[in-house]
């Protein structure tokens, strides 16, 4: 594709699919309407399949400009409470049977969406979630879920407050119960123009038997149901879609919200939701384009690039030790000066920096010190090695993911220490 039409390719919102079966066969598919809603506010859905290892391949989907989940099964409750909520095998099993499609846990669906979620978090993209993607977005932040919002807030409702049906089987898209929104929260400035002011009520449509139990500390609810249940949240301190920021959880389906037999929505506010968050989409995308241009190297006066020569040339006799193994012979001595100098006058190395400084032909004034330090450094590795065998395929993930993200802010910053550098060389020669 020639550079020319880069421009001109919409920003890409990463959503997973869901699988059924269908002629005795696994099918994946996600919901129309939120494609739909996706292509028509500007930016282009990209499906990730729900399939094995998917979860270890999610860099492929690069670069990622947004974030929906939206339906699917119950999250395995190992992820988020050891127990079961104290229910007797009679009552696990009365609830199996009542939600029979949506019991059966997915764990490579949930291995997707956390991994996905938290590099959202991670990266400050853009995450929208709907029903199972709110509760998804709530446990990767260490939130907890109810397993079954009937049978553990009915317990609960003595206080006056009312038992709500969230779902009817009967009728998906006709259901609809009452949320209280709260004020001077996105949600209330979207539907504003339809609420009462003393009610602050809407109308919602959904189909759930799980929600949010303890909701996690950096979120702020905005709609609560008339049984205490959290409706919708968000991240305060990540929203503003102008600005590429949107982290928000709905546990209610907006887009469904529609009237009978026809496309128009129950409320203007409706659609609002998927507007700002493809506007933050848009952002986001703008923002990676901007921090993708890499500005050339300054070109160095004479004598700065006789001091980079002598480095380098001080890094490659380092190098060369290390390799064969051999001592330090006498007229080598004043060239490690240079390298060692230099390394002298920076912070101090991580493990990680002296591997790729060992690559690229590290120097220290005494090159035995260097030998030995790098003995322990492989000592180290070994122990690592160990270690890692025995992690889980998502613990690797989340610590590769966590490494990229170190490895990325480390370069920014070298970046910046080295225009500083250059900046202070040429106010010296001047």
């Amino acid at each position: 594709m020639a550079t020319s039409d880069i421009s001109m390719i919409l920003p890409r919102v990463l959503i997973v699919s869901r699988r059924t079966v269908r002629k005795k066969k696994f099918v994946d598919f996600v919901g129309e309407y939120h494609l739909d809603l996706i292509v028509r506010y500007g930016a282009v859905p990209v499906i990730v399949p729900r399939v094995s290892g998917v979860h270890m391949l999610l860099e492929s989907f690069e670069p990622i400009h947004g974030v929906l989940l939206c339906e699917g099964e119950d999250i395995d409750p190992s992820l988020y409470d050891a127990e079961l909520n104290g229910f007797s095998p009679e009552e696990l099993e009365e609830i199996r049977t009542l939600h029979a499609s949506d019991t059966a846990i997915d764990r490579e669906k949930d291995s997707i969406e956390l991994r996905l979620a938290k590099l959202c978090l991670e990266r400050n993209i853009p995450y929208l979630g709907i029903c199972r993607g709110s509760q998804v977005l709530n446990v990767a932040c260490g939130g907890t879920l109810y397993q079954d919002v009937e049978k553990e807030l009915s317990k609960k409702c003595t206080d006056g407050s009312e038992r709500v049906s969230h779902l009817n089987y009967e009728d998906y898209d006709g259901h609809r119960h009452a949320v209280r929104v709260v004020e001077d929260t996105p949600l209330h400035h979207w539907f504003e123009d339809s609420l009462e002011d003393e009610k602050m009520e809407i109308m919602v449509n959904s189909y759930h038997h799980q929600g949010v139990k303890r909701l996690a500390q950096r979120f702020v609810p905005m709609a609560f149901a008339p049984d205490g249940l959290v409706e919708g949240f968000y991240d305060p301190d990540a929203y503003n879609p102008k600005e590429g920021k949107f982290i928000m959880g709905l546990q209610f389906h907006p887009e469904r919200m529609r009237l009978p037999d026809s496309d128009n929505f129950d409320y203007p506010g409706c659609s609002s939701a998927y507007q700002e968050f493809v506007k933050a989409v848009i952002a986001h995308e703008k923002k990676l384009n901007c921090s993708a241009y890499v500005p050339k190297a300054p070109k160095l006066n004479q004598e700065l690039e006789m001091k980079r020569k002598t480095i380098l040339r001080s890094f490659s006799i380092a190098k060369n030790l290390y390799i064969s193994g051999q001592g330090m012979i006498s007229s080598q001595g004043s060239e490690l000066i240079a390298g060692a100098e230099f390394l002298e006058a920076n912070t101090a190395l991580s493990l990680q920096q002296e591997n790729r400084l060992k690559q690229m032909g590290a120097t220290v004034r005494n090159s035995s010190i260097y030998l030995e330090r790098l003995m322990k450094n492989e000592e180290r590795q070994r122990v690592a090695r160990i270690i890692m065998e025995k992690m889980s395929i998502e613990q690797l993930s989340d610590l590769m993911s966590l490494y990229q993200m170190m490895g990325q802010k480390c370069s920014e910053e070298l970046e910046k220490k080295l225009q500083g550098l250059m900046k202070e060389d040429n106010l010296t020669s001047i």
